[in-house]
């Protein structure tokens, strides 16, 4: 199933010439790493305390946009650059799912507010989604990436949310709606990844 991901050699080419800058100046895929997580960590912070203000939920899309710009460059300096290791792999998958809790969490609870075990389900979904892929590796495969809901089709979601969130008065249905949506994806996306690795299809990396 075709997703936002397709496009990441595209990115990872325009990306390149960075990635070399960074290499050539002594930054390791770690420090990528952790850096994009701390960068999620405080930006949701900032969301929860403001409430979701208009300027912050705007800022949202910049930050999600960084910090898959990030997610590529550690992985290009693991694979171009001679840096992976066993601990960057941890890292690197355990940064993704505090990343989606710290950004989608505190952005769920601002939308919907009265539906706070509605956001935990779906962010618990999301980090299935991502153990999931993992255990494609585990069991002997690649490690999956398919859809319809991976991490850079979340980002594209939850960027769109931000922003009608700060520009328009939205019914009260429609947040806890699109909560449901993405809650549903994840599931597809979890059942999918599971699907793919026991079929042994070649993964979409």
């Amino acid at each position: 199933m075709a997703t936002i991901y397709d496009l990441k050699p595209r990115f990872q080419l325009a990306l390149r010439p960075l990635v070399a800058w960074l290499a050539g100046r002594g930054a390791t895929a770690n420090q990528v790493t952790i850096a994009a997580a701390l960068l999620s960590l405080l930006y949701g912070a900032v969301i929860a305390v403001t409430g979701g203000a208009t300027l912050v939920l705007l800022g949202l899309p910049v930050v999600l946009f960084v910090r898959m710009a990030l997610n590529a460059i550690d992985g290009m300096l693991a694979r171009e650059h001679g840096q992976a290791s066993r601990l960057g792999f941890f890292l690197n998958e355990i940064g993704d799912v505090v990343s989606d809790v710290a950004l989608y969490l505190p952005l769920a609870l601002v939308a919907a507010p009265a539906h706070a075990l509605l956001a935990g389900a779906m962010v618990i979904v999301f980090a299935l989604t991502e153990f999931a892929g993992v255990l494609g590796l585990a069991s002997g495969g690649d490690r999956r990436y398919d859809g319809p809901f991976g991490k850079s089709d979340r980002a594209a979601f939850f960027s769109a949310l931000a922003v009608l969130l700060a520009l328009f008065v939205l019914p009260a249905w429609l947040p806890p709606a699109v909560l449901w949506l993405a809650l549903g994806l994840g599931c597809v996306t979890i059942v999918n990844r599971v699907r793919r690795a026991l079929e042994g299809s070649p993964s979409d990396v």
